[in-house]
């Protein structure tokens, strides 16, 4: 936005600031929060606390660093309250779980480690952070943070007194990070219809089950080796010899990956699906769904702690799940998979709608980044990372409501508070 759009949309801007920042307290705060999101929207390549404040007329660039990097005003309430407002809004088919890095210099960033940076595609130094954003194919919004600590930043009593780390921060998985971040949104009242996520998260056996667990339904990317058995098969047992432990039902034929299991069916049982009109038409590949029993050491864990926990005892089933797969022209084999627990009477076409919802995902991190500055934030601290996070998120919250407001104002318009918290099924 230039400085005229800017202006033009100040006075929508200021009932935004004063509902969504209304859990911070004092009044100069919140100017200093309709400045930045004003800094954030303006046009400027970099989107630094230095470069903004010389871009507005208001802008005071010691003001502005002591309210992102030293206030102590909570980020948390605000990132509600953009949830509460931006899930009915957006009507989401899907929320989506992913990663994003943000290469950098030096090592005393909070969070900063060399790790596989996605944003160069390599090993690199860089923070990384998981995200969970409300999606559908018109319109999408990030919900909630979450920063990833490196193993290395555990112990390291300098580096985590240096920005203000809390003490009981730690180091946890990606995974473990999204399933915290759907927990909190949980206790806001906001349930997802589905999650859909990549095969970061969708290959890992615990974060699979924990959603089963939380009856939160899933779409989520899988590599080719991950195996299974074919939903026909069954657990056999040895004959008991009376003597010792009876024996455990085990399937005794080998488990097959996935990419194979999806050959084997030939070419000629995939189905042509268009999923949705894209820039230069509609994009339609071809699919296949069967019924399969993920397989191997821990899904079998898992499975049997989780019988043995409702039933007392486990019969050896590995419980069913739905494998689709993408055969692309142009391909010699299918290419791309992804595993869903949703009822057994959804379409082949919304299953395939759902595995690609996540391209809103990718859009949302180029504005986030590109156009509204996630990773132009200069400042190391802890509460200055969140709160440039949700600042950002504000920003990009404010324009997606623009995109989707109707022409005039009504009763029902976002800026109207309501007075209890929205839901969604």
């Amino acid at each position: 936005m230039d400085a005229h759009e800017v202006n033009r949309a100040r006075a929508k801007l200021a009932l935004f600031v004063a509902d969504v920042f209304a859990s911070i307290p004092r009044k100069d705060q919140r100017a200093k929060s309709d400045c930045y999101l004003r800094g954030l929207m303006m046009d400027g390549r970099r989107k630094s606390i230095q470069a903004m404040a010389s871009r507005l007329p208001d802008g005071n660039e010691q003001n502005l660093q002591q309210f992102v990097n030293q206030s102590t005003w909570d980020p948390v309430p605000v990132r509600r309250r953009i949830a509460e407002r931006l899930v009915p809004q957006i009507g989401p088919d899907a929320w989506a779980v992913d990663d994003v890095s943000f290469p950098k210099d030096g090592r005393m960033s909070v969070g900063v480690a060399h790790q596989y940076c996605g944003a160069l595609g390599k090993q690199a130094n860089c923070q990384v952070a998981v995200s969970v954003h409300a999606v559908s194919d018109r319109a999408s919004c990030p919900l909630n943070w979450r920063l990833f600590l490196p193993k290395e930043w555990a112990e390291d009593t300098t580096r985590r007194r240096r920005t203000g780390m809390p003490q009981d921060v730690g180091h946890r998985e990606k995974w473990r990070l999204a399933l915290d971040a759907l927990d909190e949104l949980a206790g806001w009242q906001l349930v997802p219809p589905v999650v859909v996520a990549d095969a970061g998260y969708g290959q890992n056996a615990d974060f699979r089950a924990a959603l089963a667990e939380r009856e939160i339904p899933y779409v989520v990317g899988i590599r080719g080796d991950l195996t299974v058995q074919p939903h026909d098969a069954q657990p056999a047992a040895p004959a008991f010899s009376g003597t010792g432990r009876p024996p455990v039902p085990r399937y005794r034929q080998p488990p097959v990956p996935v990419a194979g299991l999806a050959a084997a069916a030939g070419r000629e049982a995939f189905q042509e699906v268009t999923w949705r009109e894209g820039s230069r038409g509609p994009m339609t590949s071809r699919f296949l769904a069967i019924w399969v029993r993920p397989a191997g050491v821990r899904p079998r864990r898992l499975a049997q702690a989780a019988a043995v926990a409702e039933h007392g005892r486990w019969d050896g089933v590995l419980p069913q799940v739905r494998l689709l797969a993408e055969w692309a022209d142009g391909e010699d084999k299918p290419t791309r998979f992804w595993l869903s627990d949703l009822p057994d009477d959804t379409p082949v076409a919304d299953l395939v709608r759902l595995a690609k919802i996540r391209w809103r995902i990718e859009h949302d991190y180029r504005e986030l980044k590109h156009g509204l500055g996630l990773d132009h934030f200069e400042g190391r601290s802890w509460n200055g990372w969140h709160h440039h996070a949700t600042l950002v998120t504000a920003a990009h919250a404010f324009l997606t409501e623009q995109r989707l407001a109707p022409k005039a104002d009504t009763p029902d318009s976002p800026s109207t508070r309501s007075s209890t918290p929205s839901r969604t099924c």
